[in-house]
């Protein structure tokens, strides 16, 4: 079967399918046995189950209702057998909802929609709010598709090419794109639990940020240890001689860190100087670390005279713990809001990842330069016309998405007029 070009450039949704993530049919007779609906919505319809005692109740993505007057509070929810075809658009019901009956797909949403009578029939989950904003992205299996159609075949530059080959060279793309061009940057809200640990997103490659939250939703920058404290990579247990134990297979016996408890177990006000009470002075050795002046000198590390900037701000610190691959915080942080944002790769939904379109003509041309010159017998000139072709495309994808607003640079360089002493 040929391949054939996505229409992205088509709205397909009507304002209730988009906003509100709700489609409306109405029924023909209530002697049909079977009846079907096509749903046009940009997102699939996935039923697990419509059986509501059936554990795959819980993975549908759409809930559906009737109705016999379509009067607002006058929807129920449909509980007898459905199916949806294999194009995922056609919800096929079991038996006719009555003759010109009114029936609505809802797509959960985090209200639970505007359908249903009761809490537990209302559509809760995230279908809806994950197609907001899908306009201004491609999906990464479409530009394969799109690729196919426009550059592989007779009379183009690519004769042939195995669709592995294709899909390999298109996720490197995406992946080295996300790195410094695409809109990769993602950020999770999480709670420090009382270990001060917190297990790294799923599809973290590196972080950017990492802030704690205050009762007004204003994030304050919580900074990395650097040379603070670290969490060791290895926690050997050692004999009286300080020589580290085997178990009976020959493998090290590892314990926990005890860095990493100190760390989590310390008070943070003697490393950033906001000392508390007298008493906090005794508890360290102030002149042994070279943050600061010492006790003679009045404070400790975060001392305004003579401070190191790492240790003197009061927002608490985090560093990664490789070994347990997750992010240590320090004490004072246990219970706090925090969101960590951190880089992605774009392919944590293989490829379901979506390149926006401002950057989909340099996809393009990333990949074909990628599929022509690891080919033998290639022209040379040709190789270095697409690899021009692809770092100009890149170029002007990286100030497309730059997202660069005059009004926005104004505001900050009306402040940049003020005398700045050092």
């Amino acid at each position: 079967m040929a391949i054939q070009p996505t229409n992205d450039g088509l709205i397909t949704e009507n304002a209730q399918q988009y906003y509100s993530g709700a489609q409306g049919f109405r029924a023909l007779s209530n002697n049909a046995n079977e009846q079907e609906f096509v749903t046009t919505f940009n997102t699939e319809l996935y039923l697990g189950s419509w059986n509501q005692s059936n554990v795959n109740y819980g993975l549908n993505n759409f809930k559906v209702y009737t109705s016999q007057t379509g009067l607002p509070n006058s929807y129920t929810e449909w509980l007898t057998e459905m199916s949806v075809g294999s194009d995922n658009r056609t919800l096929k019901l079991a038996t006719g909802p009555g003759s010109n009956a009114y029936v609505v797909v809802q797509l959960t949403i985090l209200t639970g929609g505007n359908y249903g009578q009761t809490e537990a029939q209302k559509a809760y989950g995230e279908a809806t709010e994950d197609n907001y904003g899908s306009y201004q992205y491609v999906k990464l299996n479409d530009i394969i598709n799109n690729f196919q159609v426009g550059y592989v075949g007779q009379d183009k530059i690519l004769p042939r090419v195995k669709r592995s080959d294709l899909i390999f060279f298109a996720k490197r793309s995406m992946q080295e794109f996300s790195y410094d061009t695409l809109k990769s940057i993602k950020s999770a809200e999480l709670t420090v639990p009382p270990t001060l640990t917190l297990v790294l997103p799923q599809d973290y490659v590196n972080y950017v940020r990492c802030s704690w939250i205050d009762n007004l939703g204003v994030k304050h920058i919580i900074y990395p240890t650097n040379n603070i404290t670290t969490s060791p990579y290895y926690t050997q247990i050692q004999d009286s001689t300080g020589i580290p134990t085997q178990d009976n297979f020959g493998n090290d016996i590892e314990g926990t860190s005890i860095t990493q408890d100190r760390w989590h177990n310390s008070d943070s006000n003697l490393v950033d100087g906001v000392v508390q009470t007298g008493s906090d002075f005794s508890e360290s050795d102030w002149y042994g670390y070279g943050y600061g002046w010492g006790i003679t000198g009045g404070y400790g590390y975060g001392q305004l005279y003579g401070m190191d900037p790492q240790v003197s701000q009061g927002n608490g610190w985090f560093n990664i713990n490789e070994r347990e691959n997750k992010l240590s915080f320090s004490s004072n942080l246990v219970d706090k809001l925090i969101v960590l944002e951190y880089v992605s790769d774009g392919l944590a939904y293989d490829l379901d990842s979506r390149v926006p379109k401002m950057a989909e003509e340099a996809m393009y041309a990333a990949i074909l330069y990628s599929l022509v010159s690891g080919r033998i017998n290639q022209p040379e000139y040709v190789v270095q016309r697409l690899r021009k072709d692809k770092i100009s495309k890149l170029r002007n994808a990286k100030i497309r998405l730059s997202n660069i607003k005059i009004d926005e640079i104004s505001q900050v360089m009306r402040g940049k007029s003020k005398w700045i002493k050092h």
